[in-house]
């Protein structure tokens, strides 16, 4: 059974169809899938470009809340509807992918106002795209194999770096502060934040072999637009996790 840590891309999506028609026009393809992924991103850093410079110019903070709400419930909506709709990709994907810049232009700006001159965002954006790259190449060459050891581990760690935010959440919402440990800047929660940076880089690995096995299997063409979807969901993460990551080295400076 395939597995992936990856909820957008879970362990169900291709199973019904191994025997869908095989045509390059009607099937999903790595070309088409990562045509899509390519223009999903562009969405993405197009509407985080426009908040940003909402945020970082006369409008402030209140002028981009509403852009920054708004991008949040979108963005739910339409992971939840792709959850039971795949083939509703093409719209669905770039709405996500839209309301998502919203969000993180609005985090980006924030992050590069607290920490001016130190090119954060700039880091980050390179950084991401680099492991992303950089993990495409090993897993092409066949340097890194996920075998299914290496996908149960990766599952795991996944879950546990989830229920660890979804505890951190709950307890915000309490009034008890979250767990502080993942918040400031001791060489403990930088550590911890390395760790999930690392997680969240090798679920790429993952998303690659998912998305050749779905091309393997014929899954239809709409299904490049939802792999496409995936990959951004976890590109997301990872970038957010760098950025994270960054501040805390330099709060320490």
């Amino acid at each position: 059974m395939l597995r992936t840590a990856n909820p957008a891309l879970n362990s169900s999506t291709f199973e019904s169809f191994d025997t869908f028609s095989v045509g390059q026009s009607t099937t999903m393809t790595l070309q088409g899938t990562a045509t899509k992924t390519g223009m999903l991103l562009v969405l993405l850093a197009a509407s985080a470009g426009y908040s940003w410079i909402e945020l970082r110019g006369a409008g402030g903070i209140q002028a981009v809340m509403p852009h920054f709400i708004g991008g949040l419930v979108v963005s739910l909506i339409a992971a939840i509807t792709l959850w039971f709709k795949r083939a509703w990709a093409a719209i669905l994907a770039p709405v996500y992918a839209v309301a998502e810049g919203l969000v993180l232009g609005v985090i980006s700006a924030a992050y590069e106002i607290q920490f001016p001159g130190e090119g954060l965002v700039f880091q980050a954006v390179c950084l991401t795209f680099g492991t992303l790259f950089s993990l495409l190449t090993l897993y092409r060459t066949g340097l890194i194999k996920p075998t299914e050891n290496f996908k149960l581990g990766l599952f795991a760690a996944t879950g546990a770096v989830a229920l660890l935010y979804l505890v951190n959440l709950i307890m915000s919402l309490c009034g008890v502060g979250g767990l502080g440990f993942l918040h400031n800047s001791s060489w403990l929660s930088i550590g911890i934040s390395g760790v999930i940076v690392i997680i969240a880089a090798l679920n790429l690995v993952l998303d690659f072999d998912f998305i050749e096995e779905g091309v393997k299997h014929g899954a239809p063409k709409y299904m490049e637009w939802y792999a496409g979807y995936g990959l951004l969901v976890t590109l997301v993460w990872l970038y957010l996790e760098i950025l994270r990551l960054l501040s805390k080295l330099n709060s320490r400076d």
